[in-house]
């Protein structure tokens, strides 16, 4: 069997050992190499909680890129890395696979048309766990019936950005169905700035971070006597691995960039 050869950075965050420990634990794929800024110089197993590896964390992509020559790379990292390490990637002829959110509309616009000029695949998605796609899916279907619409995301302490890549992939959705639309009272008073969560052509957005949170997401519909909640939770980062190689799999055979994973399942 033909392996896939993998790089992951951001190998040594909480995600990036799950995605590290997955890839040395699947059958078709291999790793080539880890990347971050922190762990430099340790067996990237130990890292990951597995036996050694031979394979140390190291800072140098485009010397793995040069030299191990990988098909895929899986990033985790930083929405200042980002960018750089695709860039880099498709240029040497690897398919991106992207978790870190915080991309910018402009960013976005540089990888489809360099993944277009080199005819290399992309796979960028907030949220690679497959039932958060599923919770995506019904809210937009639930758009039809239930117009007035409020989003509250949870996610741990840690994270950057608010409000999360998935949330607003939820309301954008949410959008394709019913429009812009103003709810609530149109006399409404806020009596401290943000009480009422930030607002996308009338959606309502609420990032809560707290210790102890993963990744969750509650879909608050209201309608005549009645209220309709759609909700997913990540109890763990395992909730990802089956995302992550989903696109791992199908982005070899992609010429252009794919936003989310609603396209692939």
């Amino acid at each position: 069997m033909k392996k896939t050869k993998v790089v992951v950075t951001g190998a040594y965050g909480r995600v990036g050992r799950e995605v590290v420990r997955a890839v040395l634990n699947t059958d078709d794929l291999e790793l080539a190499g880890a990347v971050d800024l922190r762990g430099q110089g340790l067996d990237v197993g130990l890292v990951a909680g597995l036996d050694l590896q031979g394979i140390t964390i190291t800072d140098d992509l485009e010397g793995i890129l040069q030299t191990k020559h990988p098909e895929v790379l899986i990033d985790f990292t930083t929405a200042e890395a980002v960018l750089k390490n695709s860039v880099m990637a498709i240029n040497y002829g690897v398919s991106p696979v992207i978790g870190t959110t915080g991309l910018t509309t402009d960013q976005l616009d540089e990888l489809h048309i360099l993944c277009e000029k080199k005819q290399i695949g992309a796979v960028i998605a907030p949220n690679f766990a497959i039932g958060a796609i599923l919770m995506m899916r019904f809210a937009k279907e639930a758009a039809k019936y239930f117009p007035h619409v409020e989003i509250i995301e949870l996610h741990h302490e840690q994270k950057l950005d608010a409000p999360s890549g998935t949330a607003l992939g939820t309301a954008q959705a949410i959008l394709e169905e019913r429009g812009e639309l103003k709810q609530g009272n149109p006399h409404e008073l806020e009596k401290i700035v943000g009480a009422r969560g930030a607002q996308v052509q009338g959606i309502h957005l609420h990032s809560v971070r707290l210790p102890g949170l993963v990744a969750h997401q509650e879909v608050l519909f209201g309608g005549l006597g009645q209220t309709l909640t759609i909700r997913h939770d990540s109890l763990s980062r395992e909730s990802f691995i089956p995302g992550i190689l989903l696109a791992v799999r199908k982005v070899r055979q992609l010429r252009q960039v794919i936003i989310g994973l609603d396209s692939l399942i």
